[in-house]
């Protein structure tokens, strides 16, 4: 108990958070929590407080957390102000499907609607971004059934939640930790994962149209996290070629001589020619946003697999649709689907996979003012550690992360994918290792992220870093100086002062090397995977290398058969 004495509501939460095996919370004090900080504060560590410089930081490491473990991510934070910079974080949690549970302060010194200091009504604030599950505490009796509740809402819907808790009554004294109120107990923590399987007419549709396919492509997306092995067998059984969105890179192989790599406009030319050119898209896991890549409508008989029904046919008709656990369908699926050759299809897959890795390493290989971007991610390819986790950044640095990373087996990757929220790396980053402080981790950023909240979140990781087992902690910052925006040529109104980040890193203590230079480039990364401490890369890196976009197949979009179909051949890879 925080004072040692009665046992109060703010007792009554972390208890719950305990009972629900919460490794951390991640927040930032203020009036509006003090009771439930002062709680933590009196644990033990179990769970911890992880004190973010931000609130913004804080709400993206919880649903890093998520996103890495599996688990809930859990973050606090005070009214007001405090509370409204959550959103980022939970709407980065709602848009790419992560449990989170929210739980913020408020002051009960004057009525909603009083135009109170720092007065905003939390629920309907959340309303939104938490629309599975908001609620305001009025009782004692009512914290852990609503603090349980919002954890089983948040797992079973893989959404964020959201209990506000007013500063009095985290301050509440309770007779005991369990209080029960007109017969209402609380729940037991835990969720067990049911086991979702399509119905057997539905797997026997589905295997009907993917067997019938003569170029079967098939996109993998992150709800297909360990479904390679069910992946990779069903594409050599019909000869199919895979993609993947930039969520699901991390699921595959990505040597596979049939994986095109990721699909959409952070992409290359092999994966935009397999949608152009397949008759039949088999789906899973996937709701990937770049339509403009997918096949015409009419063009391919799809098959959707993926848990939420909700996501089934919102980015292109399905023909036959699976309800159901990526790995646990495709086991299913794969005894009804006859094994057949198809080297034709795949043959011309793989030319063009050929085609499109030796046009990247091409595109690496060029020179640039002073260093190509692309070459700092290349370089690390073949540095990567095994047993590392990565965080990328949304910025260009997401470009050169899908085409030029590649990445080795059961390596995570995370980022904010379907928000597309700058600033989640750093966040990201320490989330993965303070869940997993025995394994390096990465976080792979820009210039403009780093001036948001990265500079400040190193100051964190200053603050954290000599707990960890292994203290590799290696940020890249890709310093361009400039932000036009997509296609906008640079200007002075879009150019950013030039930082030191590899001093500021140094200054904290940290380790920080500046790469001016291409050759400095390998030397850079193998100092830092083998350094004593957290390292910051700053790499000078040239603003004017185009993010070259791949080009849609046919303009008009009649695009059926560019790889293979009819008499067509493959396209040559087209660069702007």
């Amino acid at each position: 108990m925080a004072d040692g004495g009665a046992a109060t509501v703010a007792d009554l939460v972390v208890d719950r958070l305990r009972a629900w095996r919460v490794p951390r919370v991640f927040g930032y004090p203020g009036d509006g929590v003090a009771g439930i900080v002062a709680a933590l504060a009196s644990t033990g560590g179990d769970p911890g407080f992880v004190r973010a410089r931000h609130e913004d930081a804080a709400a993206f490491m919880a649903t890093g957390h998520a996103k890495y473990t599996g688990g809930v991510g859990v973050c606090l934070a005070s009214h007001g102000p405090g509370a409204v910079r959550l959103l980022p974080g939970l709407y980065d949690a709602k848009l790419d499907s992560q449990p989170v549970v929210a739980i913020v302060g408020e002051p009960a010194t004057a009525p909603l609607g009083s135009a109170y200091r720092q007065g905003i009504e939390a629920a309907r604030l959340f309303a939104d971004s938490c629309g599975q599950f908001v609620r305001v505490a009025g009782t004692a009796e009512e914290v852990p059934i609503l603090v349980d509740r919002a954890f089983r809402v948040a797992t079973a819907t893989r959404s964020p939640t959201c209990v506000v808790v007013s500063d009095a009554l985290q301050a509440a004294v309770v007779a005991d930790l369990f209080p029960a109120d007109s017969g209402s107990v609380t729940m037991a923590p835990g969720l067990p994962p049911a086991r979702v399987v399509p119905h057997d007419a539905d797997l026997s549709a589905a295997a009907q149209v993917i067997s019938a396919g003569q170029r079967v492509a098939i996109l993998v997306g992150q709800g297909a996290a360990g479904a390679g092995d069910e992946i990779v067998a069903l594409a050599d059984r019909v000869g199919a070629g895979v993609t993947a969105s930039l969520l699901g890179k991390p699921v595959l192989d990505e040597r596979l001589p049939f994986h095109t790599g990721v699909m959409g406009h952070v992409g290359g030319t092999a994966s935009a020619q397999l949608m152009a050119g397949c008759d039949t898209l088999v789906m899973v896991g996937t709701n990937d946003p770049w339509v403009d890549f997918y096949p015409l409508p009419g063009q391919a008989n799809a098959v959707q697999i993926d848990i939420d029904g909700r996501k089934i046919a919102s980015r292109y008709p399905v023909t036959v649709p699976l309800v159901g656990d990526a790995a646990e369908t495709l086991r299913a699926l794969l005894p009804l689907v006859p094994p057949r050759q198809n080297r034709h299809w795949r043959d011309m897959v793989e030319i063009s996979v050929d085609r499109w890795r030796q046009e990247a390493i091409a595109r690496a290989a060029e020179p640039g003012d002073p260093v190509n971007p692309r070459r700092v991610l290349h370089e690390l390819s073949t540095r990567l550690p095994r047993r590392g986790s990565v965080a990328v950044d949304i910025g260009s640095v997401t470009y050169w992360y899908a085409r030029h990373l590649q990445l080795p087996p059961d390596v995570p990757v995370q980022l904010c994918g379907t928000l597309g929220s700058m600033g989640c790396a750093l966040p990201y980053a320490l989330a993965a290792k303070l869940a997993a402080p025995d394994r390096p981790a990465l976080a792979l950023t820009g210039d403009a992220a780093m001036q948001m909240d990265g500079l400040a979140e190193l100051v964190t990781v200053a603050d954290r870093w000599t707990d960890w087992s292994d203290p590799r902690f290696v940020v890249l910052v890709l310093n361009n100086r400039d932000q036009a925006g997509r296609g906008a040529a640079p200007s002075d109104m879009s150019r950013r002062p030039d930082v030191p980040y590899a001093g500021w890193a140094r200054l904290l203590g940290l380790h920080g090397v500046r790469v001016d230079r291409p050759e400095l480039i390998g030397a850079a990364w193998d100092e830092a995977l083998a350094c004593d401490r957290p390292t910051l890369i700053e790499a000078v890196v040239d603003a004017a290398v185009p993010l070259q976009p791949p080009e849609l197949p046919f303009g008009d979009r009649h695009r059926a058969g560019v790889l293979v179909g009819g008499t067509r051949q493959p396209e040559p890879v087209t660069r702007r």
